[in-house]
């Protein structure tokens, strides 16, 4: 076995690989760039070497720099995890020659499947079903539009190299394909160093599932089940669950039998995983070859029991599997959510900075989830749920604008799908996470969705439920009810604490009342609450009542609460006359006033927003690759106004009205911070 592999990656993958290594007791070697000195996977590696300055093309992309740092290390082997180089074969080449083993597949099958161009043609070879399309390269815009006329629109534009959602883009006229050409090719350059462009049909309505498969060089391969991974934005997976809620034991295995026999074409060793497009009627069609371990492989190895990581090592080592078809079970339902650092109240843009708070839910391999609380022990017992989270960051870390703006991966299992997703709801309802946009609030809502619940899902999920984009979630009156209770019993808590304050005036006895309005969605709830020593009783004006039991004392940011007997997890924080309160996705102002001081607050007018109608303001922290118009230009409504990038991905600025540009602000090469104004318009 190995005694020292390096990993030529950065973040929670890096952590991920590092805990499998420790495990086996081999040493690890962490790569790192000017902007993650501090990361944590440098902290958790026995050593670290430096390969460049921020930008992945002066870094993490260079294979020069990589091979550097083995020769310094003495590492036997290379775990690449997930992008960068992982599927670049001069980089496997490279560590042949230097006689260093690859904890992946060989060249040739890099070559035949991890280019998306070739592996369509070789599945088309083998008879495997495929989304009609352009193979062949593409020279410039014009020949991308030419094309995709001749396919018929819409079409998707991939990177041939591409991965994560980097370099694709679906256009649905002739313009949307010049410019999605020409930005796909971008940051495909930018982000694995190969700017080749494809073509194909681009599948209305089709849900994404993938296979993943594990094979020896000893001619052996298994089918580890599949992964539902229809939640995407952007092309960009946000929530995969295993297995698929659409998928039948006749589909499972003919896909599974396939993807084995296409890895096995092309002499695969190691973990990989096939993707498909399945239709309603569950026909399935070839859509790539990720020739790596996925950014999802965590819930397959949740309800399989398979660690991918320690097999990759093993198979690399020239260990033959142990693991047969008929050893592969379906045990359990597992879910992961992406948590990542994007503001899903501005469209899900980049947000970057210190992580002032970061707080995950403790994981737990089965049991409650908030194992701290006896009382919740008892209300928790045999549920037999897991949590688990991947992730790279750590409170008072960075968050890095020149990388992929994940934060962790948190993963629930359950022996049920509907326990899955209720231990996910309480595990995103207790991560706290400060400092930063996140998008905690948008997949709270997503497991709320009744489309989701019931497994009706597809590609489309997002852009179709959220088409305005995500502003929030309207509570029903059921949960505002058990808000309301939890607030009315905290704010009497923070009362009678308040009257405890020393250096009063004499003959000055602070009374605190039963009777509270709490006003929170735009709707006001009358309550009266009675407390005794094991809680509050917050009765409602149409007579029914909730019972609210807690250890919350003021300060606490995270609140865990018994409310009607079925558990309550708030995010807290302290706003005049009440709490900011985070729930289920909603973002809440929680107003609990004595009945004049909300008299009162009825009467005050409302805070104007300023108008900026004539401005084209900055939406994230970014770079500004090129201005499209200048001082005096007529622009139109839906017109590209500038391209800013973030995080390896451009983003097309465009004009929301016509209009003249009356000045320029910002230029090609310019750092800018969110609501910097770029344009202003007459």
């Amino acid at each position: 076995m190995f005694e020292k592999i390096l990993i030529a990656n950065r973040g929670e993958i890096a952590c991920r690989v590092i805990k499998t290594a420790r495990k086996m007791g081999i040493k690890t070697v962490a790569i790192y760039s000017d902007a993650d000195k501090q990361a944590l996977h440098v902290q958790m590696a026995d050593e670290s070497v430096r390969i460049g300055p921020p930008p992945a093309n002066q870094s993490y992309i260079v294979i020069d720099n990589v091979m550097d740092a083995i020769r310094k290390t003495g590492a036997q082997a290379v775990h690449p995890g997930y992008g960068f180089l992982s599927e670049n074969s001069k980089f496997a080449e490279a560590l042949e020659a230097e006689g260093v083993s690859f904890i992946g597949p060989g060249k040739r099958a890099i070559e035949a499947m991890g280019d998306k161009i070739t592996s369509k043609k070789i599945a088309q070879d083998a008879d495997v079903s495929t989304v009609p399309g352009y193979m062949g390269l593409i020279e410039d815009a014009n020949e991308a539009v030419k094309i995709s006329n001749q396919i018929g629109y819409p079409v998707m534009i991939k990177a041939s190299a591409g991965g994560g959602g980097k370099g694709m883009r679906v256009a649905w006229n002739d313009t949307e394909a010049r410019e999605g050409f020409q930005s796909s090719k971008n940051e495909a350059a930018n982000s694995f160093g190969d700017d080749r462009i494809f073509i194909e049909k681009f599948v209305t309505q089709p849900r994404h599932i993938e296979i993943q498969v594990l094979c020896d060089s000893h001619g052996n391969g298994v089918y580890l089940n599949e992964r539902e991974c229809s939640i995407q934005r952007r092309n960009q997976k946000v929530v995969e669950e295993a297995p698929s809620p659409f998928l039948d034991k006749t589909t499972r295995k003919a896909m599974g039998e396939q993807s084995v026999a296409l890895a096995k074409a092309v002499g695969y060793t190691s973990a990989g995983t096939v993707e498909f497009i399945v239709d309603g009627d569950k026909n399935f069609y070839f859509l790539e070859m990720n020739t790596r371990l996925q950014v999802e492989h965590p819930v397959t190895e949740l309800i399989t029991g398979v660690d991918l990581v320690e097999q990759m090592i093993r198979v690399a080592n020239g260990e033959a599997l142990t693991i047969h078809q008929d050893d592969v079970q379906i045990n359990g339902w597992a879910i992961e959510n992406r948590l990542y650092a994007e503001d899903p109240y501005r469209g899900f843009l980049p947000s970057i900075g210190r992580l002032t708070r970061y707080r995950p839910p403790a994981e737990l391999s089965g049991g409650p989830l908030l194992e701290n609380n006896k009382w919740q022990d008892d209300a928790l017992k045999g549920d037999g749920i897991a949590v688990r989270n991947d992730t790279g960051v750590y409170e008072g870390g960075e968050i890095s604008m020149f990388y992929d703006p994940m934060i962790a991966k948190l993963c629930t299992w359950a022996a049920t799908r509907d326990g899955a997703i209720e231990a996910m709801r309480n595990a995103l309802d207790g991560f706290e996470v400060e400092g930063i946009g996140h998008n905690l609030p948008f997949l709270s809502a997503v497991m709320d969705h009744p489309k989701f619940i019931s497994g009706d899902i597809t590609t489309a999920f997002i852009e179709e439920e959220y088409p305005d984009g995500f502003e929030g979630v309207e509570l029903p009156d059921a949960t505002l009810r058990r808000i309301v209770a939890s607030a009315a019993a905290m704010h009497r808590v923070a009362e009678i604490r308040r009257t405890r304050l020393s250096g009063r005036m004499d003959n000055h006895e602070r009374r605190v009342g039963a009777k509270w309005i709490v006003t929170l969605q735009g709707v006001a709830f009358a309550v009266n609450v009675k407390a005794d020593k094991e809680g509050a009783t917050v009765s409602f004006e149409d007579g029914s009542s909730l019972r609210v039991t807690s250890d919350w004392t003021p300060g606490d940011q995270l609140a865990s609460l018994l409310v009607g007997g079925e558990i309550l997890v708030l995010k807290v924080g302290k706003i005049s006359g009440g709490f900011q309160i985070r729930s289920r996705g909603a973002d809440l102002k929680v107003h609990v006033r004595t009945e004049r001081q909300a008299e009162l607050a009825r009467m005050m007018p409302e805070k104007v927003a300023p108008d900026t109608s004539k401005l084209l303001l900055c939406p994230m922290p970014g770079l500004i690759v090129k201005v499209d118009v200048n001082v005096g230009d007529d622009v139109q409504e839906g017109q590209a106004l500038c391209t800013v990038e973030a995080m390896k991905m451009e983003n097309i600025l465009r004009a929301e009205k016509k209009g003249v540009v009356a000045k320029v602000n910002a230029g090609a090469g310019d750092s800018l911070a969110v609501d910097d104004v770029i344009l202003e318009f007459e």
